[in-house]
């Protein structure tokens, strides 16, 4: 196991990246790392992320009490979301918070970042589901991401950020990071005419590959359209989807047409004079 530097210098570094990135302004974000059942290092409150020293991470217990003495720096009010992570999820080692600018934006709008489109984020995220918002350092936030943690190893905060988790807090870092660059292409893609999703098999192709490779984590697998095999499934090619609507559109009848041309034609004749 890492010693308590390096863990403090890990949170450090991945603060600068996160900065760096321009996931967060300011002071935003927030992120920690579980050392035992009871213990937890935390990013203090009131810091810019970019530009923490070892010093200022703080050592906490599972009620945001702090176990080393610290005059000069406090936890995060948000911690409390963290510690609900913990409980939810026995597998998850570390917790990322932030407000990446084009994920915050899907947040803002109330847009999930669902749709299939890219391979690697289909195998090592999966879709990203909008949890209901609630008020930054209140238990509404820690309630509204508790079921969608089940199944799902990033959400969008409605109206807030993000928030993803891993094993360490490497894996919980780059899960920010796909999330984000998601966010990006899934933003130029609207505005180039709206993107080409994969389809249902073609998502269960990749789900197989992230089974075959073991990776870690929850996955909410391939979510099946509830109009599949119609013109309104979303996770048909354009083609699959002309023909649905070809045989979706309704058959004309003969006799029916039969009786419009004649009157059709009586209507001419009769326009004519004749």
């Amino acid at each position: 196991m890492a010693s308590a530097y390096e863990i403090k210098k890990q949170l450090c570094d991945i603060g600068r990246r996160i900065y760096q990135n321009g996931f967060v302004a300011a002071n935003d974000g927030n992120f920690s790392v579980k050392i035992s059942e009871n213990e937890f290092y935390c990013t203090p409150t009131g810091v810019s992320k970019g530009y923490m020293t070892p010093d200022m991470i703080l050592k906490v217990d599972g009620q945001g009490n702090m176990l080393e003495p610290n005059a000069k720096y406090k936890p995060s009010s948000e911690f409390k979301m963290h510690l609900r992570v913990y409980q939810e999820r026995p597998d998850v080692t570390a917790v990322v918070h932030a407000h990446p600018p084009v994920a915050t934006a899907h947040a803002v709008c109330g847009m999930p970042l669902d749709s299939m489109i890219m391979p690697e984020v289909i195998i090592f995220l999966g879709e990203v589901p909008l949890t209901k918002y609630g008020t930054p350092s209140t238990m509404e936030i820690p309630e509204a991401i508790s079921d969608a943690l089940k199944d799902h190893d990033a959400v969008l905060l409605e109206n807030h950020g993000a928030l993803s988790v891993g094993v360490d807090l490497t894996q919980a870092y780059f899960r920010m990071e796909t999330l984000e660059y998601w966010a990006k292409v899934s933003l130029y893609a609207k505005q180039l005419g709206g993107a080409q999703e994969l389809t249902c098999e073609q998502i269960e192709r990749l789900i197989e590959i992230r089974k075959q490779m073991k990776l870690p984590g929850r996955h909410p697998g391939c979510s099946r359209c509830a109009n599949r095999g119609t013109d309104k499934c979303r996770c048909l090619t354009p083609e699959q989807k002309a023909s649905c609507a070809a045989k979706s559109a309704p058959t004309a009848n003969p006799a029916s047409n039969e009786a419009m041309i004649r009157e059709i034609t009586q209507k001419v004749l009769a326009s004519l004079g004749k």
